[in-house]
């Protein structure tokens, strides 16, 4: 081998060791990058992971709050509309009373409810019709009894009272029907109703 040959294969070779010590240093700096973006990816990863579980937790509270405040919402909903109809049903059984317990009902609200004892007793034409004397009659021995005037009269005006009656004294009148006597109690007894409906 000649002199030339002896450089140039020296050169090669170094060049190799040189190459081969680049390739050495690149591959140990691409796993170092690579594990370093590995690292960061796993970090960024969990991160993301535990923000969506917090997420996806928040969002399952807020929706079971939703769903369990439209259920009370219903329940409530439910439990008025059952009030509802056990004071409608109360209307109607005051309506269905007896005869006799009818009278006496509307002639202790007429007595009751009397400021004068002279007001006029103003009936449905089926109540006029059928009890008008009587309630009038027993109403008047009610105040009597309670050493009040007795002077009511019927009225001849006859209006759809639904049950009850009102009492009209010239542009005073007081309305004792069953529906506004219901109602009036039952802010009262709303509470009780329930309590009893439900509990």
């Amino acid at each position: 081998m000649n002199g030339i040959e002896k450089i140039t294969e020296r050169i090669l070779s170094d060049a190799q060791a040189e190459i081969n010590e680049v390739l050495q240093k690149a591959e140990a700096d691409a796993a170092s990058i690579r594990a370093r973006y590995e690292a960061q990816a796993q970090r960024e990863y969990e991160e993301l992971t535990r923000r969506g579980a917090a997420n996806a937790q928040e969002r399952e509270e807020n929706l079971a709050g939703a769903s369990h405040l439209e259920a009370r919402k219903d329940t409530l909903a439910a439990k008025q509309g059952m009030v509802d109809r056990a004071f409608a049903l109360a209307s109607e059984q005051l309506r269905k009373l007896p005869e006799a317990d009818y009278i006496s009902l509307l002639a202790k609200l007429a007595a009751k409810s009397s400021f004068s004892g002279k007001e006029s007793l103003v009936l449905s034409a089926e109540d006029a019709k059928q009890y008008g004397d009587q309630i009038m009659n027993e109403a008047n021995a009610l105040l009597q009894q309670a050493g009040k005037p007795a002077s009511l009269t019927l009225s001849s005006e006859h209006r759809q009272t639904g049950g009850g009656l009102l009492l009209s004294d010239g542009q005073i009148e007081t309305n004792c029907t069953f529906e506004t006597l219901l109602r009036l109690v039952r802010v009262d007894l709303s509470g009780e109703v329930a309590k009893a409906l439900f509990d």
